[in-house]
């Protein structure tokens, strides 16, 4: 705008997008090609945080068994196992997930979920 030239009292912008779940919450998903600043999953970099973590203390000798240190964090050892084997994941796909990289797919139910422990099939397994 110019200086002197009327400031409209409307405008509309119409922004084509949809709204997805991605680590529990919605979130708006932008047209294919259209730009957006990079946006770090919370949930996914919590849970590689929290994996890193148990591995650390279970290798320390701190606790001795899966099971006791599931006991001592309160919850399942099942979901402990889940977790902790996010650290069998690729640097590449680590490193994406904490810069934001991921790609709408990569989930955390999805991580949860069994993939191939060799680092190249898992790139093409979470399709990055």
């Amino acid at each position: 705008m110019t200086r002197g030239a009327p400031i409209p009292e409307t405008v509309t912008l119409h922004v084509p997008f949809r709204i997805v779940k991605r680590g529990g919450k919605k979130e708006m998903q932008l047209p294919e090609g259209a730009t957006q600043s990079q946006r770090t999953d919370s949930t996914l970099v919590k849970a590689l945080a929290r994996a890193f973590r148990w591995k650390r203390m279970l290798e320390s000798g701190e606790f001795a068994t899966i099971a006791e240190l599931a006991e001592q964090e309160g919850i399942a050892p099942s979901y402990m196992t889940r977790v902790l084997r996010l650290t069998l994941l690729g640097p590449d796909i680590v490193e994406a997930i904490l810069d934001g990289k991921q790609g709408p797919e990569v989930t955390l139910a999805r991580v949860l979920e069994p993939f191939p422990l060799a680092w190249q099939q898992q790139v093409s397994h979470f399709s990055l």
